[in-house]
């Protein structure tokens, strides 16, 4: 019955954007994290709706260079702040049209064989290397190191991080055992079977973490009714079932 209505208030959704409405491809530009909700809300999307979806997943801050350098695509959904904050500052994203829609935890992570649980954050410092998405530009990264700044570790663990392009690819590291231990989105923890949960960050210690989506400003029909998808009730349900924090209003 869940399924049945979930589909017809996606397809309302689509009528009531109108008849503009093309069949032309739709490409969705989204943050690696989101990777399993997205893809699940963009199949129910194109089946009632017609538009097909091409998904491009990657680092926030690798997608929005992308953009900004004319790669094609339609909707950004953001990791942070930040990288949205750069293409509306280009032009190519209207303030209007920003919504924040979805928050997480960090955690970190060792493989699923380790016996190794943390006692607090300071148990961080013991491991010999950790990987993070690239600290510098990608906001999982951007986000664990201000979480190591703000409890006083950056410094004993700024020379054992192991950057790699996305969070996924962190979570990756550690699922082959190339790195003892990374810090993640819970969410990613929550997806793999090769790793398990060391020390989650409390959430009122950890960054405010925001996940922002808007269309681009060119953007078309299609694309603003896939944006108004991304953020209708049968996409929250789905974001709940992968353990986003929804900051949509009820």
């Amino acid at each position: 019955m869940n399924r049945r209505r979930d589909a017809a208030l996606l397809l309302v959704l689509a009528v009531l954007c109108g008849p503009a409405v093309r069949a032309d491809e739709v490409t969705l530009s989204a943050a690696a994290s989101l990777a399993d909700a997205v893809t699940e809300i963009a199949h129910a999307f194109e089946s009632v709706s017609g538009p097909p979806v091409a998904l491009n997943f990657g680092g926030s801050s690798e997608l929005a260079r992308q953009i900004r350098a004319g790669a094609p695509a339609d909707v950004f959904f953001s990791a942070d702040s930040a990288q949205m904050d750069t293409l509306e500052k280009a032009g190519l994203v209207r303030h209007a049209d920003r919504v924040d829609v979805l928050s997480n935890t960090l955690v970190v992570v060792v493989p699923a064989g380790a016996p190794r649980r943390l006692e607090s954050a300071g148990d961080i410092a013991s491991f010999g290397r950790l990987a993070l998405a690239d600290p510098e530009t990608v906001p999982a990264g951007v986000y664990a190191r201000r979480y190591l700044e703000s409890v006083g570790l950056w410094s004993s663990l700024a020379g054992k991080v192991v950057p790699t392009l996305n969070v996924r690819a962190a979570l990756a590291a550690v699922e082959s055992e190339n790195a003892p231990a990374a810090i993640v989105y819970r969410t990613d923890a929550a997806i793999s079977k090769r790793v398990q949960v060391a020390f989650e960050v409390p959430r009122e210690k950890g960054p405010r973490i925001v996940y922002v989506m808007a269309p681009l400003a060119r953007a078309g029909a299609a694309a603003r009714a896939l944006a108004s998808a991304l953020v209708a009730p049968p996409a929250v349900r789905v974001y709940e079932k992968y353990g986003f924090i929804v900051l949509l209003p009820r």
